[in-house]
């Protein structure tokens, strides 16, 4: 394959979908502190998500998935969950992962922690820390 076509070497662009646009733009902008690029209503907003282009697509019919659709790694856990959670977010918890009181996993082996929250939408994000 040329080189030009090898897409491990091409930016990845992010769909998360919204049921609200404004109440999406609102949360990724102000919430998230996500950078609104373009605003291209009814197609999409453009947000700028530390280099990658996140696409957040209204649609008319919006089923979540149940697993998580984006993610940030984040060099302090604690100190994201705690900014984000005075931002307004809350983590969620789940059945059958033993999560601190911040609502952080760690996984086996203790290298990694993850916490999770929900858009507006009821998409799954989280944070991490490996």
């Amino acid at each position: 394959m040329p080189e030009a076509f090898e897409l491990g070497k091409q930016p990845i662009i992010a769909f998360v979908a919204t049921g609200d646009a404004e109440r999406a733009r609102k949360f990724y902008r102000d919430t998230l502190g996500l950078r609104l690029v373009l605003d291209q209503l009814p197609a999409a907003l453009v947000f700028d998500a530390h280099g990658t282009m996140l696409r957040v697509t209204p649609v008319k019919e919006l089923l979540p998935p149940r697993y998580t659709v984006l993610g940030w790694e984040v060099p302090d856990i604690v100190a994201a969950a705690k900014a984000l959670e005075k931002a307004g977010v809350r983590f969620e918890r789940y059945a059958g992962f033993e999560q601190d009181e911040m609502g952080i996993w760690t996984a086996p082996g203790g290298v990694a922690k993850v916490a999770w929250f929900n858009d507006p939408d009821g998409n799954i994000l989280s944070i991490s820390q490996h």
